[in-house]
């Protein structure tokens, strides 16, 4: 598909554009509702979405659509009343978002039970699985937890480092990764030496750093997402640990960069293709896809900017425009019909080439990417450096 070339222009309320109208079809607009964290803990995630999404044109398969963007301020409970609001008074066809997994959970069971489908933009593995009950109307377009883990596995085996801790949010999120990590790391010959736990919203990490480094383990998983991730990291380095520190794409963006500044340099990550596309090799089947968004995203935004997050609503806005597409054959904007061809076209997706992975979803499969949705980073002044 070509990149779309008009941005949105105008910002009415918390209504996004004026739409460009390039359907004759007389049928309702399709109705999209946006929940983003654009304020609290997760607000450095939603920021680059909300960016990003407004570059998009107000029309999806063809047809026009209005966009509704709603803030969740990184709560459960107001995302939980957002997409109701979104249900009950926008009868919105597709609801985008959250950018963190706890609200995106509270967003799915809403969702589900009006039967609406939900593309998420965070990472958790809980957001789809098992898939049952309101999880059959959700997507997640981030790697699973398994295999980010493996990526970092693999690499320390291969520098024969043996044991690691680690330092996790305390929420879903950081608990699936932990959850992994313990499972996983007996196999790779690796033994887990400590795990702590801190609140995205905690000023210090002291207690958990100091039991960590008591362990004198060869490497720290940090288990983080948004600039909270950046607590320990700094933590770590200013108490003069000497091993290796990974982390997860749930904080690869520029405002984790600023806030760890050089304790971050040295230190590795594993994160989708696109924040490196210009340097994947040419043999990468997501470069020509990943490039071409940098180049409109670094054009609006400036290379300063370039957000992991925000190539992850491109890719549900990719997404949803081909769903739409198909689903208008279906049926009509603001119809169960249509919603649910929506659902079916997402779930039937086969090969598709976003920014970050290529997606074949399944009943089964609501994640749909497999390891080439992920390569190992490496900070190095303050920059995103590819390594493999």
């Amino acid at each position: 598909m070509k990149p779309f070339q008009k941005p949105f222009k105008k910002l009415k309320t918390i209504v996004l554009g004026t739409a460009l109208l390039t359907s004759l079809s007389s049928w309702a607009d399709i109705q999209v509702g946006v929940i983003l964290s654009l304020t609290g803990p997760g607000a450095s995630l939603g920021i680059p979405e909300e960016k990003i999404i407004k570059l998009w044109p107000a029309q999806l398969g063809g047809q026009k659509a209005i966009f509704t963007i709603l803030n969740d301020n990184t709560d459960t409970s107001t995302a939980a009343k957002n997409a109701m609001r979104l249900i009950a008074e926008d009868k919105v066809d597709l609801i985008i978002g959250s950018s963190v997994t706890p609200t995106t959970l509270a967003i799915v069971e809403a969702a589900g039970a009006a039967k609406v489908p939900v593309i998420s933009l965070a990472g958790g593995g809980a957001i789809v699985m098992p898939q049952e009950g309101a999880r059959k109307w959700a997507f997640k377009l981030s790697p699973t937890e398994t295999i980010s883990t493996n990526r970092v596995l693999d690499h320390m085996v291969k520098d024969k480092l043996k044991t690691i801790a680690t330092i996790g949010v305390a929420n879903s999120y950081g608990d699936g990764f932990l959850k992994v990590v313990e499972s996983l790391a007996p196999s790779k010959g690796i033994k887990l030496v400590g795990s702590e736990k801190y609140n995205a919203t905690d000023q210090s990490v002291t207690a958990q750093v100091l039991k960590v480094m008591t362990a004198n383990p060869d490497a720290v998983y940090i288990l983080s997402s948004g600039t909270p991730g950046a607590l320990p990291h700094i933590e770590l380095v200013q108490r003069g640990y000497k091993g290796r520190i990974y982390q997860t794409q749930g904080v690869a963006n520029a405002d984790f960069l600023r806030v760890g500044g050089k304790a971050l340099d040295g230190s590795f990550m594993t994160v989708a293709p696109v924040l490196v596309g210009d340097q994947l090799p040419d043999s990468s089947p997501i470069k020509k896809t990943a490039v071409n968004f940098l180049k409109i995203s670094d054009a609006a935004l400036g290379v300063q900017n370039r957000s992991l997050f925000g190539a992850t609503a491109w890719d549900a806005l990719l997404i949803a425009d081909q769903a739409t597409r198909n689903a208008l054959k279906s049926g009509k904007p603001g119809t169960v019909e249509f919603r649910t061809a929506i659902r079916d076209s997402i779930e039937q997706l086969n090969g598709f080439v976003g920014t970050q992975a290529i997606f074949t979803m399944s009943p089964q499969d609501h994640n749909g990417v497999d390891e080439r949705s992920q390569v190992m980073i490496k900070i190095e002044n303050g920059q995103w450096v590819y390594q493999n």
